[in-house]
């Protein structure tokens, strides 16, 4: 288990789902991870927000779809962490992305803005205040891993150095090839690569911590889930399958690999 305090620039530290229908992935989530939930109004006409939590540490939130954009799948969306929302947004056009919502204050607990990188993935900013993001990492039912799927590694690994300054480097994979891992002050915080197959949009990608992963999507599919990839190993990783809640937001858990030696 992991508690983090603050993030550092570029680094993933919280994730959302967007979905059509809040209680029915309450449900499914609460189910399979044993989230949390409290209910946060939003405005007068009651509207909520669900934001989660594991034994009271900050772990994921659960929003309504906006108006204009009802009727469509949920989605996952990763936040990375800003030190100024507004100075980091400036950069934005210039590097190839574009700007979709903000900035803006949300309430007391932090500034945010929504863009989509030059390749067409979809991420947001945060600028903590009151509320850093996720609390707690690295256990099962928290955020493991997050990772950006798309077809143009290095044009979209250069717009997230050029707009937040992160670092990338190249990891060697057993069996051969590289993996783009994010890199902040020194530790990987994520990945990049691309689709295993073409056609596949560009989208961050988050990975949940489990304890056995066969266990874990069997009880997705019960819960009304759908198996996307099925259950695959990465040697000196771990073992991971890419699922789909009942709204169609695309999630994947991760079984890490113990320590050896």
């Amino acid at each position: 288990m992991a508690k983090f305090e603050s993030y550092a620039q570029g680094t993933p530290c919280y994730v959302e789902l967007t979905t059509p229908d809040q209680q029915a992935a309450r449900a499914f989530y609460t189910g399979l991870f044993g989230w949390e939930v409290e209910e946060v109004p939003v405005d007068d006409e009651g509207n909520q927000y669900l934001a989660v939590s594991l034994e009271g540490d900050a772990v994921a939130g659960i929003a309504g779809q906006v108006p204009g954009a009802t009727g469509g799948p949920a989605s996952w969306v990763v936040y990375l962490a800003a030190d100024d929302v507004d100075a980091v947004t400036a950069r934005v056009a210039g590097a190839g992305g574009r700007v979709e919502a903000g900035p803006f204050d949300v309430m007391g607990l932090g500034r945010m803005v929504a863009l989509g990188d030059p390749t067409g993935a979809r991420v947001n900013l945060w600028q903590a205040r009151q509320h850093i993001g996720t609390v707690r990492v690295n256990e099962p039912g928290t955020p493991v891993w997050h990772e950006l799927m798309t077809p143009d590694v290095e044009r979209a690994t250069r717009f997230y150095a050029d707009v937040l300054g992160v670092a990338w480097e190249a990891m060697p994979v057993q069996g051969g090839g590289t993996y783009t891992c994010l890199v902040v002050d020194g530790r990987r915080v994520g990945g990049a690569m691309a689709p295993p197959q073409p056609g596949i949009p560009a989208y961050w990608a988050v990975y949940f911590a489990v304890e056995s992963l066969d266990d874990a999507v069997a009880w997705a599919e019960h819960l009304g889930g759908t198996v996307v990839v099925p259950a695959f190993d990465v040697p000196g990783v771990g073992r991971m399958a890419v699922l789909a809640d009942p709204q169609g937001g695309v999630f994947s858990l991760m079984q890490s690999q113990p320590p050896t030696g």
